[in-house]
């Protein structure tokens, strides 16, 4: 089996040669290819090419498109600020009123000066070099997530309780531009997009359920019934929102350091969902040895076994983390 075939095979709870190793790259990324993390949010080659490489390095099994939170929201109209060294963000929120989000345009994810054509640039030139081989993933930011990018994380979880009317109105907005996005990338050649919805970690069980589910289950369906699939992303401990995650319609369902891998197991086994996951990116592998790391992840990959299974740290792989143990992380499956 190639990454790619590996990876659709474990997505469909078919047999693997070996567990697929999927983790999420970017400062590491940025760091062995020599980039400013400005360079690497504001260019799709540039980011292209550091994900290829590192891929060619260490021969992880999937690659993904993501450097930063702020494309929609930048082309909507947001001011940017682009740091040297840290990911971009908007220097306020656009939308605090209705009378704010009647004024938003609707900017089309192909049209060559936004930063979301930049990102579909990125998808089409990793998907030309590697996507026969490996797992393109593009990237959005689900509703929810987005929603909070664009009103900001305090002032929007306030308008949940205060105008929850108004928050739905801009989710329902949110929502066609994000489904716009992920087919773009689809279309470009990512096989699957990537989905992140972290803000949601940070509401009960109930309001994940009004405000968070109903639009990342539309998500879902719109990419794929463009021929796509999802990758949800919620950083955080969503212990208690594991069971309304999984039927968000995602294909792949990424997990957290802070939830329970056995409760993960349970879930997600229980629904014969793929799900990833979920060393501690810092403690368990950018400060462990390449003994305690690996024992980690081969502790992941018994308790999984049987089910349908990628190994991923919970998040991002720090740019600290030794070569040597990344290495020892990525040879765990063996």
């Amino acid at each position: 089996m190639n990454s790619k075939e590996r990876c659709l095979a474990a997505l469909a709870g078919r047999p693997v040669d070996r567990v697929p190793v999927f983790p999420l790259l970017m400062f590491f990324a940025v760091d062995r290819a020599g980039l400013s993390y400005r360079q690497f949010a504001t260019d799709g080659t540039a980011l292209a090419e550091a994900q290829l490489a590192v891929r060619s390095r260490f021969g992880i099994d999937a690659i993904t498109a993501c450097s930063d939170a702020f494309r929609l929201v930048a082309d909507l109209g947001a001011e940017m600020v682009f740091p040297e060294s840290k990911p971009p963000f908007a220097q306020r929120p656009l939308v605090r009123t209705a009378a704010d989000l009647a004024r938003l345009g609707r900017p089309d994810p192909n049209d060559s000066r936004t930063r979301m054509a930049d990102r579909v640039r990125a998808v089409e030139s990793m998907a030309r070099a590697a996507g026969d081989d490996c797992l393109v993933l593009g990237w959005v930011d689900m509703p929810f997530a987005e929603a909070c990018s664009l009103c900001g994380v305090s002032e929007f979880m306030l308008m949940l309780v205060d105008e929850p009317a108004l928050a739905h109105r801009i989710l329902d907005f949110l929502t066609g531009l994000v489904i716009a996005f992920g087919v773009a990338q689809t279309a470009a050649g990512a096989a699957m997009v990537g989905a992140g919805d972290a803000a949601a970690s940070l509401v009960s069980p109930a309001m994940y359920r009004e405000f968070a589910l109903p639009y990342e289950q539309r998500v879902c369906a719109g990419i794929r019934a463009a021929g796509g699939r999802v990758k949800l992303h919620i950083c955080g401990n969503t212990t208690a929102l594991l069971p309304d995650m999984a039927r968000c319609g995602a294909e792949l369902f990424n997990v957290d350091h802070l939830v329970p891998f056995e409760r993960a197991c349970a879930v997600y086994g229980g629904a014969a969902k793929c799900f990833k996951g979920n060393l501690d990116p810092v403690s368990e592998i950018m400060q462990a040895t390449p003994e305690q790391c690996q024992a980690r992840a081969l502790a992941c990959l018994r308790r999984a076994r049987g089910l349908p299974y990628m190994l991923s740290a919970g998040c991002e792989i720090p740019a600290e983390t030794p070569d040597e143990v990344f290495t020892a992380f990525c040879q765990a499956p063996g």
